[in-house]
């Protein structure tokens, strides 16, 4: 009996400041939900930031996870306001993840797109973001309890309303509703270049995106369904394992051209 295929997917870390040295840090959750939930092989990727090898690298990719982190793109890449002081930013992390979402989609590698991850994919194809989206009228705070232990932080925040015909639909078995976790500041403001809104939060938050005219399964969500509590999910397991199946058929026809 032939070996499964297990797909080589990337997983793009973050840069962390210890001392005098920098290291790249990326979240077990995130290598352990390759594995468990997308049945594949996770790969980090260093935060190369002006290193332009990303052909090279997406070569011999199937797939890309593209994380949450402390840290928020920054503003200078969609024409946003400065900052405000304390607010966490990994520049390293921004020029090596923009290009690298671009070039994935040219590729026709898949994404799945988390948190930080949703708003990248969003900024990479040219939409904007709310820094603060707990400080526009009538939205709600979607930032994590900090009251909560680390793991119940990641438990039921609030309900989404998903948009009826897209794919977010099909993963949830046809339902218009789930229930999701919350745990970001930042928050998708216009919507990049062909994206679809597939989701929303009940104040009108954009909480899961897709790329219909990508050539392979493309979607971002705000919440965070891979910690483990939240992989059990029916929702969570079906996008978990629709990545998966694409980045093994992508797989399979690269290693049939390696043998022809």
């Amino acid at each position: 009996m032939a070996s499964p295929i297990l797909p080589l997917i990337g997983v793009p870390a973050c840069t962390v400041q210890g001392g005098e040295s920098s290291f790249f840090k990326v979240g077990e959750k995130y290598v352990a939900s390759v594995i468990d939930g997308a049945g594949g092989i996770p790969l980090v990727i260093p935060a190369l930031g002006h290193v332009d090898q990303f052909d090279i690298m997406l070569a011999g990719l199937d797939g890309l996870l593209l994380t949450g982190s402390p840290s928020n793109v920054e503003p200078h890449h969609y024409a946003g306001t400065p900052a405000r002081d304390g607010v966490e930013r990994d520049p390293r992390r921004d020029a090596t993840t923009l290009p690298l979402i671009r070039r994935a989609i040219e590729r026709g590698v898949p994404i799945l797109a988390i948190c930080r991850g949703h708003q990248e994919l969003n900024v990479a194809l040219g939409g904007t973001l709310f820094q603060h989206v707990q400080e526009l009228p009538r939205r709600i705070d979607h930032r994590s309890d900090k009251t909560k232990s680390y793991n119940d932080q990641y438990d039921v925040a609030h309900a989404i309303d998903i948009v009826a015909g897209g794919r977010l639909e099909a993963l949830n078995g046809g339902s218009l509703t789930s229930q999701v976790n919350s745990l970001h500041e930042q928050a998708v403001d216009r919507v990049g270049a062909g994206l679809l809104v597939e989701a929303y939060a009940p104040d009108g938050t954009v909480e899961a995106m897709s790329l219909p005219a990508a050539r392979a399964f493309t979607l971002s969500v705000q919440w965070h369904p891979e910690h483990p509590r939240a992989l059990a999910w029916p929702l969570s397991r079906a996008m978990f394992q629709a990545f998966g199946d694409a980045a093994r058929a992508r797989a399979q026809a690269r290693l049939a051209k390696l043998a022809a």
